[in-house]
């Protein structure tokens, strides 16, 4: 389902209001940036509009919606109305599926493998299940971003199935590992599966088209690496 992210649909919102919850059309235009309660919307207004939303988007309004603009509310069903973010990408490594699988397994020094990565702290390691913080070099802003994830690597299967932890800016982030052996080498394919809470700063499209950029660089990056230490004779 698509919906349209700007004025249109904070104009739809607003006739939503007016037509099934009693909204001043005049108040709205004159303090744009009010919230739904000080335009005297009542929880059984904010129940009328979760249901007309739910409805059309099949959005859920949160309760806390009355301490939002309109404005916001229109950005909200934006976001949440946008399909889950997806995306998959792979790489062929020119090495041997045990040395690929050892090296891009071995989370403890991803900081060796991932140029993205300024610390790993391992937290719990239980089995093939290890549970770790991630921190990130700083961005352009100087933030330097960080969260738990949990990963399972199955060595029979040659996949790894990882979720955020701390999910940060996503309403969930689950990513899938796989290791294929072809003629070329071992492809290693990476599948990320999210969504974006809607206070996040980017939507699961943008997110979807970041991810991309980054994945294919670090692939590439890693590929270089694993076949440098394998040429070399070791796997640093």
């Amino acid at each position: 389902m698509t919906v349209t992210h700007g004025q249109p649909l904070t104009t739809e919102i607003t006739d939503i209001l007016v037509a099934h919850c009693g909204l001043d059309a005049d108040a709205a235009a004159r303090a744009p940036a009010a919230s739904l309660e000080e335009l005297g919307m009542d929880s059984l207004a904010l129940l009328e509009l979760s249901a007309v939303v739910a409805d059309r988007w099949r959005v859920q309004i949160p309760e806390q919606a009355g301490q939002l603009s309109i404005p916001a509310v229109a950005d909200l069903v934006a976001r949440r109305a946008q399909p889950p973010g997806h995306t998959e990408n792979s790489i062929v490594i020119a090495a041997p599926l045990a040395l690929v699988w050892e090296i891009t397994n071995d989370v403890a020094h991803w900081t060796d493998l991932f140029t993205e990565y300024a610390a790993v702290e391992i937290l719990h390691s239980e089995g093939d299940t290890v549970r770790f913080r991630l921190t990130m070099h700083p961005d352009e802003n100087g933030i330097a971003w960080s969260w738990v994830s949990e990963r399972t690597a199955d060595p029979a299967s040659r996949q790894v199935r990882a979720h955020r932890v701390e999910t940060g800016p996503f309403e969930y982030m689950r990513i899938h590992w796989r290791y294929t052996e072809e003629p070329e080498g071992v492809r290693m394919t990476w599948v990320q599966d999210f969504a974006m809470k809607p206070t996040a700063p980017v939507d699961n499209a943008g997110m979807t088209a970041r991810i991309n950029a980054n994945s294919r660089v670090q692939l590439a990056v890693i590929k270089e690496r694993i076949e440098r230490a394998y040429a070399g004779g070791d796997d640093e």
